[in-house]
């Protein structure tokens, strides 16, 4: 069963096509550092970290001191994980395979 995204249109389609285009780390780091701020690059890093952790079942004050996360941006991203899409547990369980 496919997916159907609530924010599904043809310019988004058209900006994930260009990140599946990307090769190699070079290529991301290029990309991203012309598409977004250096504050909106530290802010999806540190969404991705928190989720890391709030995975590994770390608690807020652990995740807060560690990431210098708000409790409103862990709770936020708490809720995806337990409410969302699942797009934050397909990229942690891939990332971890890597490692591996």
């Amino acid at each position: 069963m496919a997916y159907e995204s609530k924010f599904k249109r043809e310019d988004l389609d058209e900006l994930f096509d260009a990140v599946l285009t990307l090769e190699n780390r070079e290529d991301c780091y290029r990309f991203f550092e012309d598409i977004c701020t250096i504050n909106e690059l530290h802010a999806i890093s540190q969404r991705l970290q928190v989720a890391k952790l709030l995975s590994q079942k770390k608690t807020y004050s652990e995740i807060e001191e560690l990431t210098k996360a708000s409790t409103a941006t862990i709770s936020r991203i708490n809720k995806c994980l337990v409410y969302g899409a699942e797009g934050y547990q397909r990229v942690l369980e891939r990332l971890e395979n890597q490692e591996k």
